[in-house]
């Protein structure tokens, strides 16, 4: 038994599809045999563990293999997002999360074409600030990616303090060697190594695997340039929304705010002792702003060993497209501008401004396309997208989302020897060029403007309002 099942399902599930209906569709990995559903053409894996559960003696550890099971794994239903402040009525927090949540949460989904082989592969990281969101959200449902030949595979990784942590107990009772601190970066390092090991049972190609996130997701997205142990691991990058080249923070520094944490759930400080800190439930770690977006990761030497702001200024950064950008109604353009032009001195690098409105948000969205704007038009996902609108869209709106979805698919297809790709109809987006300095303006109709005369957002006196459910605009814990 192995990945070619999905194959043989192929025509099933095409069947199945237009009939309105899942069918089974199974796939053996390198942990056991996964039992997902296949419907319209794509096969659908959800709730496939990375790595075990980073409970116990496991907590505020490098993610660890999991174990293999035996028999079928049902692979049809998400599993919880990791521990976050949870609305008492509901109603979905700032990351667009609500309902359960666990911290055995290290789990990952994947949405694959029937019938592919040697796919391009997106690995998807969400936002929420680095304390908020998870994996499973509509926005980020991959089935439109899918069916247009690309395998989309979203994780979550563990938020807060439970992500982030440094404290002198965990300093001193660590291994030689051992990597500290920055467990939700190493937590993306462990689940790319899954899609290593196990992406071509599901068609996908390892090869060409681009990972992407937006807000607090982008921001570890451009950690993951300068992290040793990821380079190879992808080889092309997408940065929405978060584009921040920041200075490094030391060990120190990340002590002194586990000691800030440590008191403020009641512990004594610095003379906490581990078995105290993981004897706290994880709800006790998000019910504080001490112990929520206070907490950043470090440069522990080990796993971190630079921030990626030094890497490219060294030109040591991992050399891989990019493509990176920012919404009209938010700022970030200078940021992405900077990102650009840095990392433009090796492989090719996008910039991309997003200002769409539809006309049914035009009220609320006075000033442009606010974070997280631009996530149900890049994932073309506006009926299940908490704010794609589903049946308020119109035609209008999905022709914008489609020709948007298919220019990160012409991105995630494109040769890395490329300097430019066309989508959305045969819109060109060209890699930046100093002479040119081309920044390519996706809105109702798609069109190039100068990056110098590009706003870094809205005026300060007309700050866009947040969209219902979106993701909070301080990403945090990456370099």
């Amino acid at each position: 038994m192995t990945g070619r099942l999905i194959a043989a399902a192929a025509a099933a599930a095409l069947l199945a599809g237009s009939a309105g209906a899942a069918e089974p569709v199974k796939v053996k990995i390198d942990a056991g045999v996964l039992a997902g559903a296949s419907e319209g053409g794509v096969n659908s894996f959800k709730g496939i563990p990375f790595a075990k559960p980073p409970v116990g003696e496991l907590r505020w550890k490098p993610p660890v293999a999991p174990a293999g099971w035996s028999g079928e794994r049902d692979a049809t239903k998400f599993e919880p997002p990791c521990p976050q402040p949870i609305n008492a009525d509901g109603r979905p927090n700032g990351g667009g999360v609500s309902g359960e949540v666990s911290e055995n949460c290290l789990y990952l989904n994947v949405w694959a074409p029937a019938n592919a082989e040697k796919a391009p592969v997106i690995v998807w990281l969400y936002g929420g600030a680095g304390y908020l969101g998870g994996a499973h959200l509509g926005a980020y449902n991959g089935t439109s990616f899918a069916r247009n030949g690309v395998v989309v595979v979203t994780t979550n990784y563990r938020l807060g303090a439970l992500g982030y942590f440094a404290h002198p107990a965990l300093t001193k009772a660590a291994a030689p060697g051992e990597p500290l601190v920055n467990y939700a970066m190493m937590d993306a390092v462990e689940a790319l190594k899954w899609v290593r090991r196990n992406i071509d049972k599901f068609g996908g190609d390892p090869n060409n695997v681009t990972v992407m996130g937006q807000s607090a997701g982008g921001f570890m997205v451009v950690g993951l340039l300068s992290i040793p142990s990821a380079k190879g691991l992808f080889h092309k990058a997408v940065v929405q929304s978060g584009a921040g080249l920041r200075p490094g923070r030391t060990l120190a520094d990340g002590e002194a705010d586990g000691i800030k944490a440590a008191t403020a759930l009641g512990l004594p400080g610095a003379a906490a002792t581990l078995e105290q800190l993981r004897a706290l439930p994880p709800e006790a770690f998000v019910s504080k702003q001490e112990t929520r977006s206070g907490i950043r990761g470090v440069v522990d030497g080990k796993f971190v060993t630079t921030t990626t702001l030094d890497a490219l200024n060294a030109g040591e950064a991992h050399d891989v497209p990019l493509l990176v950008g920012s919404n009209n109604g938010e700022g970030g353009a200078d940021g992405a501008r900077k990102l650009v032009q840095l990392a433009a001195k090796g492989a090719p690098a996008y910039q991309y401004y997003f200002t769409y409105v539809p006309a049914w948000r035009t009220a609320a969205q006075p000033n442009g396309a606010p974070h997280s704007a631009e996530l149900p038009y890049v994932f073309a996902s506006l009926d299940t997208a908490s704010t794609g609108g589903g049946s308020q869209a119109t035609e209008a709106d999905r022709a914008v989302a489609k020709n948007v979805n298919s220019c990160w698919v012409a991105f995630v297809k494109s040769s890395p020897a490329d300097k430019a790709f066309t989508c959305g109809n045969g819109f060109k987006v060209s890699a930046y060029d100093p002479a040119a300095d081309d920044v390519s303006v996706f809105a109702d109709a798609f069109s190039v403007r100068k990056g110098a005369e590009i706003p870094n957002g809205p005026p300060a006196s007309a700050a866009a309002p947040a969209a219902p459910g979106a993701t909070p605009t301080a990403p945090a814990g990456a370099n």
